[in-house]
């Protein structure tokens, strides 16, 4: 693996692992107020919009172009892949460990985290911010 390389791993995972602090916050506070499902969806979404913001300037900020057409386009495609990808698998997993094992949310929740990570990586670096 190139040096390039592993430096964008280890940017994306320090966002990743901000984006993880404001998605268990989220859910925190959340599900003592709504169910777990809408909670998860709902807590996914404030870590996408986060992880995409810091990933447009600090993981890939050589890549970022300028103007609001540039960041839409690369916001939908986020959302598209990594939001994909991160509200779905979390949904069906949080499902499958709280819903069906009886796991604590919180612990499911991170698991559902971790699985999630290599496939938002890979979509982030050959399709959403693609030179």
């Amino acid at each position: 693996m190139s040096n390039a390389l592993c430096m964008r791993l280890l940017r994306f995972s320090l966002v990743g692992a901000l984006g993880i602090v404001v998605q268990l916050g989220a859910i925190s506070v959340l599900v003592a107020r709504i169910d777990y499902l809408p909670a998860t969806a709902l807590a996914v979404e404030c870590a996408i919009l986060h992880n995409f913001m810091w990933h447009r300037r600090f993981t890939w900020s050589e890549r970022t172009q300028t103007g609001i057409r540039n960041f839409l386009f690369r916001l939908v495609r986020f959302h598209t892949s990594n939001g994909l990808v991160s509200l779905v698998g979390n949904l069906l997993l949080m499902r499958l460990l709280v819903g069906n094992l009886k796991l604590p949310v919180f612990s499911a929740n991170l698991a559902c985290i971790s699985i999630c990570f290599v496939a938002n990586f890979l979509a982030s670096d050959r399709w959403v911010f693609r030179r």
